[in-house]
């Protein structure tokens, strides 16, 4: 492998606010593991170059870490950073106490033996890329948008471990923003109206859209997200990671012209088909000498809540949003401009950009208008992530972005879909081929999905490849994850580890990326119709790239351990993933029984395969499934699967003081009528996030799909009942399966829905999900002999 040449990144001025220390991987450890505090000692080796005092960039060093015996039957780690720290701690954690940090089912460090086994031989670890990233902008409203700190204290511990150090921290931005503009004039009512609501802020953020249908967001939720921000980028530091903060995009309250009549502003586009009044958003330029001054009041805001923590800002301009002109003075203009006001503020600043915009608006992002706009920065002052790297990689047409430092991104998951997916090879090859033999400027590897939900182990290989510089063997690293993954249960089945097998080798390995090159969508989730929802291509595929019958096979290898290995019920993560299996199969099982009715319901769609008595009873299995799906999730006992945790969540939120108007004090009376109606409005934030998505007739619909109990049997079975009968008495349709009287049916039932409350709507609690003791195994032995053709079982 040739010598890694690192582009140089400026980090100047971080040590001056924050010393880096082993305290925060201690303090992991007396978090997660209690008692074996006293069994693991720290050293940090050398201070990083990221850390030290200089005139001038410098190159961040890779990260390094040794795992020795010490005295006293102690573990000893030693690094040169508190991540290289978390990243040796995590090497042992895995490879001799066979557990680790999960997503969803939580820390499983608990289950660590009184006596920890020593290590046969010294080991030596080191990163083959100096930063490690995750976040996308979009993750903060598809799956964070209402997490409590207990959610980020275990996401963040879960970074740590896994190496990372270049987290996006995107929490909190409306206090700063909203102090910012009432600073520059703007009124209250001005800022109100140009905020969005807590399932929305991304894309408000990215100046897609602007303003909050359903109601106005409250005063108390931007306070509230504020101090959960402190609490986030602090233990970001005191980790040892580089927190990526926000700053003044150029986004602003379209009112903008009668506070500053000769300011320079440009309308943006209009997005996804919303009304002008949510979107079309208000760009200042960049160049317009008031870009420099709110960026200035903006920084030093944020500086003064979080402290001197940070030097590197993430700033989208044009994210599905093209610029006013693609004339390459203006564009180079426009990012030099930019980066003026980041260094007028900070002189150390470094501008970090999503690359999404150079594939999603490829008809425009020529080559030589991407050379001109990037051309606008010092190599230096600008990261890129290349945001779809495993699938649409732009650096290879880019020259590597024309010389600025970039990483390489797993996207993967569109909206929080659900499906099983991956592209393992993608994702252990091509990033350590473009560390060695193609790009110069590489300095990291990242995960970037829209929604973190499910697939954890294609997110865990890719931050594990960024230890290695040779291809992992995905067969070797998918068995050892089986074994700490399941610890806990008396023995491991060879069942669990055959199951994980076939998966790596088909579900987890598609290389047929023109035909599906993200998560898989279920048709059930769609709104129903005669025609275009099978074998469905690109972002949101329907197509199952691999034969269902080899993810029944599986499904029966890990539903069989259980059988050989009866602890397994009592094992969290045997029971997510069982129920994960399990939803999948199920949902794969709807395709051909969707065809079989077609085939039979309508005469005039296929009138050599009319036959009514087999369409109605093909109608109703289609509705038991489904129905028996949503049993098997709301079995599981476990939130991630679950409608009311998501809504319980969100009406969480809902502030005991009242909810003044934006620009307010925080101080008020309690309300309860006020109280309700708040938590209300983050309810359907929350509904419409995941369904219609939109103020209207769904400007995204089912983008952001779930196959949640609750969700199923509340939104998809009505829209399937419907459906069936609709098809079943109408003897006329379109060629493009289109039923005017069906579609507005369907949106009359799918508005209706947005604005239901969970306890009154479906009688259930707002507490999150719990099941009793073996309710799963219960049910999904039901559900199985129900459906024998589906699970291949006699």
């Amino acid at each position: 492998m040739r010598p890694l040449v690192i582009a140089a990144v400026a980090l100047t001025g971080l040590c001056t606010a924050h010393v880096q220390s082993a305290a925060g991987i201690k303090a992991l450890v007396q978090r997660r593991l209690p008692n074996h505090a006293r069994d693991f000692t720290f050293s940090l080796t050398t201070l990083p170059s990221s850390y030290a005092p200089t005139n001038s960039t410098t190159s961040k060093q890779n990260d390094e870490y040794t795992v020795s015996n010490s005295g006293n039957n102690t573990i000893h780690i030693s690094g040169n950073s508190p991540i290289a720290l978390a990243s040796g701690l995590r090497w042992y954690f895995t490879t001799y106490l066979h557990l680790d940090i999960y997503w969803f089912i939580g820390s499983r460090l608990h289950l660590a033996p009184q006596i920890l086994p020593p290590l046969n031989a010294t080991h030596h670890g080191s990163s083959i890329v100096p930063w490690r990233y995750h976040f996308n902008t979009v993750t903060f409203s598809y799956t964070t948008a209402f997490w409590t700190w207990d959610d980020w204290e275990l996401q963040l511990d879960w970074l740590a471990l896994r190496g990372v150090n270049l987290p996006l921290a995107w929490v909190g931005y409306e206090k700063i923003l909203t102090d910012v503009f009432l600073d520059a004039g703007f009124s209250a009512d001005d800022v109100a109206g140009f905020l969005s609501g807590p399932a929305f802020q991304a894309w408000n953020r990215f100046g897609n859209i602007q303003g909050s249908w359903g109601g106005e967001l409250p005063m108390s939720w931007i306070n509230s997200q504020s101090g959960l921000q402190k609490k986030i980028v602090a233990r970001m530091v005191e980790l040892g990671m580089t927190p990526v903060l926000p700053c003044f995009t150029g986004f602003v309250p379209e009112q903008i012209g009668e506070y500053y009549p000769n300011a320079s502003f440009v309308k943006g586009d209009q997005w996804e088909g919303l009304a002008p009044a949510y979107t079309n958003v208000t760009f200042l330029e960049p160049f317009d000498p008031l870009f420099a001054k709110l960026q200035k009041s903006f920084l030093t805001k944020q500086t003064a809540a979080y402290g001197n923590v940070t030097s590197i800002y993430t700033l989208d301009q044009y994210n599905e949003n093209d610029p006013y002109s693609g004339d390459l003075d203006y564009l180079r203009n426009v990012t030099s401009s930019t980066i003026a006001s980041l260094k007028a503020a900070d002189e150390n600043a470094i501008w970090l950009i999503q690359g999404w915009l150079f594939y999603s608006s490829a008809t425009f992002w020529t080559n030589d208008r991407i050379e001109a706009y990037l051309g606008g920065v010092d190599n230096s002052d600008m990261i890129i992530l290349d945001l779809f790297s495993e699938t649409q990689p732009q650096w290879q047409r880019t020259s590597s972005y024309y010389g600025k430092p970039w990483i390489w991104c797993e996207l993967h998951d569109y909206g929080g879909n659900m499906g099983l997916y991956g592209q393992v090879e993608n994702v252990t090859i091509n990033p350590v081929q473009a560390l060695a033999n193609e790009s110069s400027t590489i300095i990291g590897m990242g995960l970037t999905m829209e929604g973190q939900e499910g697939n954890e182990i294609m997110y865990d290989i890719l931050l594990d490849q960024a230890w290695s510089s040779k291809p992992l063997d995905s067969r070797v690293y998918f068995g050892e994850w089986v074994t700490s993954r399941y610890h806990g249960a008396a023995s491991l089945p060879a069942g669990l580890y055959s199951a994980w097998d076939t998966t790596r080798q088909t579900v987890y390995n598609n290389t047929e990326i023109s035909l599906a090159n993200a998560v898989t969508k279920s048709i059930f989730e769609l709104q129903p119709n005669t025609t275009g929802l099978l074998n469905r291509t690109g972002h949101h595929p329907t197509t199952i790239q691999y034969e269902p019958s080899v993810l029944v096979s599986a499904w029966k290898d890990f539903y069989g351990a259980a059988a050989q290995e009866p602890t397994l019920w009592d094992n969290t993560a045997y029971t997510f993933d069982l129920t994960d299996i399990t939803r999948q199969v199920m949902a794969n099982a709807f395709d051909p029984l969707y065809a079989n009715f077609i085939a039979a319901a309508n005469r005039s769609l296929n009138a050599t395969t009319y036959a009514p008595a087999t369409a109605a009873q093909t109608g109703q299995r289609m509705i038991a499934l489904l129905y028996d799906l949503d049993a098997v999730l709301a079995a599981s006992g476990e939130p991630h699967f679950n409608l009311a945790a998501w809504i319980a969540t969100a009406r969480a939120w809902a502030s005991p003081t009242t909810d003044l108007p934006v620009g307010s004090a925080t101080a008020g009376s309690v309300n309860t009528s006020l109280i309700a109606q708040v938590a209300s409005f983050y309810e359907y934030n929350a509904r419409n996030q995941i369904t219609l998505w939109g103020p209207t007739t769904g400007q995204v619909s089912d983008y952001a799909s779930k196959q949640w109990a609750g969700l199923l049997s509340s939104y998809y079975v009505p829209r399937w009942r419907m459906f069936v009968e609709y098809t079943m008495n109408t003897t006329t349709t379109a060629a493009n399966g289109a039923n005017a009287a069906l579609s507005a049916s369907l949106l009359d039932f799918e508005e209706a829905w947005q604005v239901q409350t969970w306890g009154e709507s479906l009688g259930e609690s707002y507490d999150a999900p719990t099941t009793r003791q073996g309710e799963l195994q219960r049910v999904l032995a039901r559900v199985v002999r129900a459906w024998p053709e589906v699970f291949g079982v006699s």
